[in-house]
């Protein structure tokens, strides 16, 4: 893990660190191969060299987005699309629950490892 990752998270509300260490070990879950990074001040991580997806913390969510998410269905409340459809976000607020298996199955059909 990205000790610059991990300085992000320390650096948020306790709600967003716990969401975010949950997000996190989502994807390290998900996706063994992955490499944290630190780009654009926000956590992103990419697998082959290829972003897969990106962490950040707002002041009152805490935003999930993976990439070339094209064939992938918005779930209305859960999941919503950004510019083309390409991308998609999971938005969480203190309070929600992160569903790592949701996140899980959403970086596998995405990152190509389903």
């Amino acid at each position: 893990m990205n000790p610059d990752v991990t300085d992000y998270l320390a650096k948020t509300r306790p709600w967003q660190q716990e969401q975010g260490a949950l997000l996190r070990a989502a994807v390290n879950g998900a996706l063994p191969q992955v490499e944290e990074v630190l780009q654009y001040g926000k956590p992103h991580f990419q697998v082959d060299g290829r972003m897969v997806a990106v962490l950040h913390v707002a002041a009152a969510k805490v935003s999930f987005m993976v990439f070339d998410a094209g064939d992938v269905e918005p779930v209305p409340g859960l999941l919503r699309s950004l510019g083309a459809g390409d991308r998609k976000v999971v938005d969480l607020r203190d309070g929600d629950t992160v569903d790592s298996e949701f996140i899980a199955d959403l970086l596998r059909r995405t990152a190509g490892r389903d």
